[in-house]
């Protein structure tokens, strides 16, 4: 059983996690901190596995915790709990920066709260049963920087970014493709969600930026608040390759950026060297896409319902008739790297 210790200086918020969490037998609520004084005292005697921390506290905040747990005898995992700000999410970067494991978004409105109840505890054990810090990198056995000539375009929303992880810790380093990642997100918060990506992934993972060429070994993070869209682009030999072009128009399906935007322009750049993986999310954001990559010739995965917190964006792929395979999510990883790899051998026939 792991031993968790909540740290918010509102008493509701303490309340409100630790019923969250009770209800999984295998979290034991260890106790509760409201500012970061107390909350080192707590970590130092009761040494939990994990904390959930949150920024804004007064005596202490949780970035001065994290920079006292640097040299700390006991540091367990971090969660952060940032609110779903400007503010919070400079801060959420700064706190991945000093050794935050992972963040959370905290809704602004109380009967929320509760809602986020099953990909809080999803994040924490994935956090407890997971050492990313000791992992060994897949060695690289080709390196290739060169632009893209394949790419692989991951959708989710809620539920995602644990997915998310489990799929960027198992990609190999030396994958001859480009991977996109179109997570819907509050504006900020893409930055903070790369830079924790980047302790897990075998290649390099950076936020999109208007303008990026698609390299091979890259992970991109769709940027929130814009579309990224896929244009054209020639390499210097002549091939054909993609680049990252953000875009201001109107939200699709309620959101910026919209998972449809970035399947279709790059089913219309790369045909059938993309593969599409749908993972958890609500609503009907990524059918169109995947219908788009499927008549271009390309490959779509959804992962199997079981394994979703939410199952709304793969059933609208299914809605379409637009998928491909239907697969455990312990299984997609392997999938990908066959699908990319058979790609490859083909360009070089």
């Amino acid at each position: 059983m792991a031993k968790v210790l909540i740290v918010d200086d509102s008493v509701f918020m303490r309340t409100v996690i630790r019923d969250m969490l009770q209800k999984d037998p295998s979290l034991e609520i260890v106790g509760t901190a409201s500012n970061g004084i107390e909350a080192l005292e707590k970590i130092s005697t009761l040494k939990p596995d994990l904390i959930t921390l949150d920024i804004e506290m007064p005596r202490m905040n949780g970035l001065e915790v994290l920079r006292e747990l640097k040299n700390a005898a006991w540091r367990p995992k971090t969660i952060m709990l940032s609110s779903l700000t400007s503010e919070g999410a400079e801060m959420t970067t700064e706190a991945i920066r000093l050794g935050a494991d992972d963040f959370m978004l905290k809704p602004k409105d109380i009967p929320q709260l509760r809602l986020i109840a099953d990909e809080l505890v999803a994040t924490i054990r994935h956090l407890i049963t997971t050492s990313h810090q000791l992992h060994e990198k897949i060695p690289v056995l080709s390196q290739k920087d060169g632009s893209a000539e394949r790419v692989v375009l991951i959708g989710s929303s809620a539920g995602g970014p644990p997915m998310l992880d489990a799929l960027l810790s198992k990609l190999r380093a030396d994958l001859p493709a480009c991977v996109i990642i179109t997570q819907h997100m509050p504006v900020g918060f893409t930055a903070p969600l790369a830079a924790r990506f980047n302790r897990i992934a075998h290649m390099p993972v950076k936020e999109t930026e208007n303008g990026d060429m698609l390299k091979t070994g890259t992970v991109f993070i769709s940027k929130a608040g814009v579309h990224t869209m896929i244009g054209a682009a020639l390499t210097a030999d002549g091939k054909r390759t993609g680049r990252i072009i953000h875009s201001n128009a109107p939200p699709v399906h309620g959101v910026r950026p919209a998972v449809d935007k970035t399947f279709e322009s790059a089913a219309q750049v790369f045909g059938e060297n993309t593969v599409a993986i749908i993972l958890s999310g609500m609503g009907n954001d990524a059918g169109a896409g995947a219908a788009a990559i499927r008549q271009a010739g390309g490959t779509s995965i959804i992962c199997d319902q079981k394994d979703c917190l939410v199952y709304g964006m793969a059933r609208s792929a299914i809605q379409k008739n637009a998928v491909d395979k239907v697969l455990p999510l312990a299984k997609i990883p392997d999938e990908v790297e066959r699908i990319v790899m058979k790609m490859a051998e083909v360009s070089h026939v």
